[in-house]
């Protein structure tokens, strides 16, 4: 994951990979931008806001999960969640990863797993 997409690989499910997307895009980020920078900065944290609550929602599905990517937006998610007394019961691993094609994501997230 990164500050713009999540990619959620389920190894169990029959479609075991969808992602989801931050609506903080480039453009949303010129349009605040051009208006005033301390918009644009209210604008980026209430789509960052919006983007992990997306995220987060999906995670209450599971008991274990595996947050990874090249970026900090990892750690950012996990002191959301770490935020919220509903995700206690979830164990959630945290690891910094190159970025990768969907297939080695999917490598690493089985490795991950099989220990």
């Amino acid at each position: 994951m990164d500050h713009s997409t999540a990619h959620l690989i389920d190894l169990s499910a029959d479609e075991n990979s969808h992602s989801i997307s931050s609506k903080f895009t480039f453009t949303v980020k010129a349009e605040a931008l051009s208006r005033n920078e301390d918009i644009m900065h209210n604008k980026e944290q209430q789509m960052q806001g919006a983007y992990y609550k997306e995220i987060a929602d999906e995670i209450l599905k599971y008991d274990h999960v595996l947050l990874f990517g090249p970026t900090n937006a990892k750690s950012e998610l996990h002191n959301y969640l770490d935020k919220d007394l509903r995700f206690k019961h979830i164990k959630i691993d945290i690891e910094s990863a190159d970025k990768m094609t969907d297939n080695q994501k999917e490598a690493f997230v089985k490795n991950h797993f099989k220990e």
